[in-house]
């Protein structure tokens, strides 16, 4: 269901295009939020800030945004395919961090695929606002905002409820695992979504050193990621700033390729992050049947029993190359 304000009640700075528009900040926004400044839809009670890397503490440590603390996508995954942890798991390292359902929790990265992993998962969990700086690190300078160095600094008792005192996770069906997937694929009315390149697509490159597997998901429908040879770009969703493309760009694409929120949609990619990034960007949309298949193409083609397609090579055998 699309939202029903108008461009002129939703404040400026956010983007009118969203019906999840608080989601999504500017560096403008996060910078005055930061300085304690007076700003439109400020988080309503604790709120923590996370820089999201993946073995990037030196990074942070070299320049970080002020009273940001950092989280490595390794604390989230785990071996063989780095799917999601266990709930279980989950929980405690939430409350460790002192995240509850009531937290507002805003995240940034370098990269801003590793920032999306996490906020998936938190959304999975069922805290309730996640935000995503949009352009992450390289938007925030390009705006003229500093960035402090050192350590992060020691973290705040946490006041998170242990438990919960509801379902966890909240929102189970916004994660699917294998056996999910498999059932999802033979439904009429659901799809698996590549978010892959048109290279990995077409069964050229597997995108990653470590999966030998080319091909796809027989099925799947392709929505698209970036260049080829680049797991880490989202050039079909962002600008030449890392920024997120008007949604009407995005729905086009999709559309073309069948791709409709009437849909039950699972994003996958090879492993997880261009997936979460897709499914992110659909959930700020108002798409509400949405989720991510955790193991992706890694977890699917390790196993002979599923059904693949390698494009490239059906096309030589129908196309065969004259001497």
């Amino acid at each position: 269901m699309h939202c029903s304000l108008t461009a002129y009640s939703i404040p400026p700075g956010f983007r009118p295009d969203l019906s999840r528009w608080r989601q999504l900040v500017s560096a403008d926004w996060l910078a005055a939020w930061l300085a304690q400044d007076g700003v439109a839809a400020a988080p309503a009670g604790a709120w923590q800030l996370f820089e999201v890397g993946c073995d990037g503490l030196q990074l942070f440590e070299s320049g970080h945004l002020p009273g940001a603390r950092y989280l490595d996508t390794h604390q989230f995954e785990r071996p063989p395919f780095w799917n999601q942890l266990p709930d279980a798991e989950l929980l405690h390292l939430l409350q460790s961090l002192g995240t509850g359902p009531d937290s507002t929790v805003i995240l940034y990265a370098r990269n801003t695929l590793a920032a999306a992993r996490v906020a998936q998962l938190l959304l999975y969990a069922g805290v309730r606002d996640v935000r995503l700086l949009d352009g992450g690190v390289q938007a925030w300078c390009a705006a003229g905002h500093t960035l402090h160095t050192g350590a992060q600094a020691p973290a705040a008792v946490p006041v998170c409820p242990a438990p919960w005192g509801e379902a966890f996770p909240a929102h189970p069906g916004y994660c699917l695992n294998l056996a999910q997937a498999r059932a999802l694929s033979l439904r009429s009315d659901a799809a698996l979504v590549s978010i892959r390149s048109h290279a990995e697509w077409m069964g050229e490159i597997s995108g990653y050193s470590y999966i030998s597997a080319r091909g796809e998901i027989a099925g799947a429908l392709w929505g698209h990621a970036g260049r080829d040879g680049d797991i880490n770009s989202m050039s079909s969703f962002q600008d030449a700033q890392g920024r997120m493309k008007p949604a009407a760009e995005i729905e086009a694409v999709w559309a073309d390729a069948g791709i409709h929120r009437d849909l039950q949609i699972a994003f996958y990619c090879g492993t997880g992050w261009r997936a979460s990034l897709a499914f992110f960007y659909a959930w700020l949309m108002g798409w509400e049947r949405i989720s991510v298949f955790d193991g992706g193409w890694f977890e699917w083609s390790a196993d002979a029993g599923n059904a693949v397609v390698c494009r490239c090579e059906a096309h030589a055998l129908s196309y065969p190359r004259l001497e």
